[in-house]
């Protein structure tokens, strides 16, 4: 992080910025034509860009969150103010905030404009279980102390033409030391909103992977403790009692709601995994995330594998192996540096997901050696239940394509069958040159999973992907494009005509027949299609 290198006036906790830093604050500012509007309207008014905004400026991270607080102003007036300068939404009690589009904003988020205000919680851990009152002339030192983290209780006064930017709870110290520590009591702040002990597993996930020189952040011990006691609060519900009414009688209705909706928790958790796999999947057992929300992933702990292809260790460890794969040197050297897709990150955390469900043993069933008969199977449908359970489709731009994530645990066996020389062309297509495989995707889970079984030698074999890669690149060397799949010789219309044969099941034998010899490249052109099909139909 850049540090503040001018003075901080120890009093008023605000801290001045240096000619350089003021310059990439203006830059920045230029966005927001709205700002120099305001102070045209609003002559005793203040105004603050809050929160997440600042935190990654000092940060140099890019961001499209932009929270404003106003100060010194009537809430009909600001309404009226923003009105007359885009579209506003107003949220509602629970928050009390203009969800603001000016007619010049280039983004699809909204810019955030609120009153300064206290929240009062029920202390239900619901972050909607909330009491507002605003009050315009409250200090903005009040309404950060509200926040969930000291590096989000940040305040960039734009009002002064000096800026500066004011810090009353220690978040840039904790910025500095790469802390993620709660504002005042951890207790308290979580037991107002739960989702904030996933938050902060995210942000310790978000600003490791993307800071430059890629040092870890930490969690302070004291919000890491209180995390650990009270994260069985994810799974809370409360209960909702009504009246229903059916002729002349009056029943009751109970209805239980979770405290903290699936939608929020499948929103950090694939925020978490999509920054950095590896420190999510610490962060979530060691805090107890996974107990309480996949526990399935808790079973693979000590659900043991044959030595002679995994002397790394039982199925959990073997899974973490996987997903550092993902960033290991090898995998970069092999598939380029594009970060990997949400899909892929998921589907190699639960790549394994069905095996302590189909483990055999020499011991309890007489096996031969430990085996996991079908467990790709029954890992696609436990993989199904538990992105169905939580919701991981649901948030919106960042939720997860779940069949997706399902068909490539259900395949991810594909590249170490041992038949691979005598596989169809047209099987091979259909893994790896089809949206419906993700086949890109599937060579990359099949080279961290074959990278993570390490043998007693301590090497991986790669013989069955290297001859699957071989079959593929055979098949993209058809085309002119080298990299999709050749358009086809023949199409049923075209064999009925030519040989005037009438529609059926047979149009479709014969097309996979010649797709197949088209892509095992023993043709290349409508002539010889042709004279297979002439030939088929003659044999038959």
């Amino acid at each position: 992080m850049e540090k503040v290198k001018n003075f901080m006036d120890q009093e008023s906790k605000k801290h001045y910025f240096n000619q350089e830093q003021t310059a990439r604050i203006e830059a920045e500012l230029e966005q927001f034509s709205f700002l120099q509007k305001f102070h045209e309207v609003f002559s005793g008014g203040e105004i603050y860009l809050v929160g997440g905004a600042v935190r990654d400026f000092l940060l140099q991270r890019p961001t499209k969150d932009y929270d404003f607080v106003a100060r010194k102003v009537e809430a009909e007036k600001l309404k009226d103010f923003l009105e007359s300068l885009g579209t506003v939404n107003f949220v509602g009690k629970h928050f009390g905030v203009f969800k603001f589009i000016p007619k010049d904003w280039p983004l699809e988020e909204p810019i955030d404009v609120a009153l300064p205000r206290n929240d009062f919680s029920f202390q239900t851990g619901g972050y909607r279980d909330v009491r507002v009152e605003i009050d315009s002339e409250m200090p903005i030192e009040e309404d950060l102390k509200r926040r969930d983290f000291t590096i989000n209780a940040l305040a960039l006064n734009l009002s002064d033409k000096k800026r500066y930017f004011i810090d009353a709870f220690g978040g840039l110290e904790d910025l500095n030391n790469k802390i993620i520590r709660a504002i005042g009591d951890p207790e308290q702040r979580f037991s107002e909103d739960y989702s904030r002990m996933l938050r902060a597993l995210r942000f310790a996930c978000q600003f490791s992977r993307t800071q430059h020189d890629q040092s870890d952040w930490q969690i302070d011990p004291k919000t890491w403790e209180s995390i650990s006691r009270n994260i069985h609060h994810l799974n809370d519900v409360q209960t909702q009692v009504g009246e229903t009414e059916e002729g002349s009688t009056i029943a009751l209705e109970i209805e239980k709601e979770r405290i903290v909706p699936y939608e929020v928790i499948a929103k950090e958790f694939l925020k978490s995994f999509k920054a950095d796999p590896v420190k999510a999947f610490d962060l979530y057992e060691q805090s107890g995330a996974f107990q309480e929300l996949i526990p399935e992933i808790i079973n693979m702990k000590n659900c043991p594998q044959p030595e002679r292809f995994h002397s790394e260790g039982d199925v959990y460890t073997h899974t973490k192996l996987a997903l550092n794969n993902l960033y290991s040197k090898e995998f970069q050297d092999y598939f380029g540096h594009q970060a990997p897709s949400l899909e892929l990150i998921l589907s190699v955390l639960f790549h394994d997901i069905g095996k302590p469900e189909t483990i055999q043993t020499p011991e309890k069933n007489g096996s031969d050696r430990i085996r996991f008969n079908n467990h790709d199977k029954k890992g696609e449908e436990m993989t199904r239940k538990i992105c169905e359970r939580l919701r991981l489709s649901s948030p919106d731009k960042v939720g997860a394509d779940v069949e997706a994530v399902a068909r490539l645990v259900s395949s991810h066996m594909v590249c170490t069958n041992r038949d691979i020389p005598e596989m169809k062309a047209n099987t091979i297509a259909k893994y790896f040159f089809n949206d419906y495989y993700k086949g890109d995707d599937l060579l990359k889970l099949s080279f961290v999973d074959i990278m993570a079984s390490i043998q007693p030698n301590g090497k991986s074999d790669f013989t069955n992907f290297e001859l699957m890669q071989k079959r593929v690149d055979e098949i993209k060397n058809l085309s002119q494009s080298k990299k999709d799949l050749p358009a086809p010789l023949l199409n049923g219309g075209e064999i009925m005509e030519e040989f005037a044969i009438l529609p059926g099941p047979q149009i479709g034998e014969i097309l996979n027949a010649v797709r197949e010899e088209q892509l095992a490249g023993h043709i290349s052109t409508k002539a010889e299609a042709l004279d297979l099909v002439f030939k088929k139909l003659k044999a038959s």
